[in-house]
């Protein structure tokens, strides 16, 4: 897969996106952290300083495999307010391309219609934005071209998820090994 993106705003779930981030890259996928924010620095709801690899603007979005959203009320906020990336969110799922959002911002999907019709997770607290969409209450739920998760403490099941979809079984149970898991 090429073009994958993990979508950074300030005040998301550092866990949820620097997880997915280091699963994929130790299983040598090219994803790239992209800023959604005005500067390439993203604060994180913990206060960490995360610097993206591109802004939204470098981001091939109309040719992009995977959009990664991780949670965390501010991030999932901005999320939300950032009409390009809802735009392209919309797109991608239209196109059949994967779509993964985790904790807080699988709001940003529902509230938007792209769930609609779909099994999905998200976190506690966050159903009733969740349009059409049947909410499982699982950890990490697969849906055809969607993969959400729960919360933190699912950041790893989840990052496993899209790193199945994106590299196979064989390179899970090598990164799985690799981490002592």
């Amino acid at each position: 897969m090429k073009n994958i993106y993990i979508f950074l705003g300030d005040g998301f779930e550092t866990i949820e996106a620097l997880t997915s981030v280091d699963v994929l890259r130790r299983a040598g996928a090219d994803v790239k952290t992209v800023s959604i924010m005005s500067g390439k620095t993203v604060i994180s709801s913990h206060n960490v300083p995360v610097e993206a690899d591109i802004m939204l603007d470098e981001a091939e979005l109309d040719d992009s495999d995977m959009m990664i959203l991780p949670g965390g009320l501010g991030g999932t906020n901005n999320i939300k307010a950032c009409k390009k990336l809802i735009d392209a969110l919309i797109t991608q799922n239209e196109k059949g391309k994967y779509v993964c959002a985790i904790c807080a911002a699988p709001s940003a999907l529902g509230v938007n219609g792209i769930l609609e019709g779909r099994k999905a997770t998200v976190y506690p607290g966050f159903e009733a934005e969740m349009k059409g969409c049947k909410v499982t209450g699982q950890k990490v739920v697969k849906d055809g071209n969607i993969i959400t998760g729960m919360g933190p403490g699912m950041a790893m099941d989840f990052a496993f998820a899209i790193l199945e979809v994106v590299s196979g079984k064989k390179a899970v149970k090598q990164v799985k090994e690799g981490m002592i898991l």
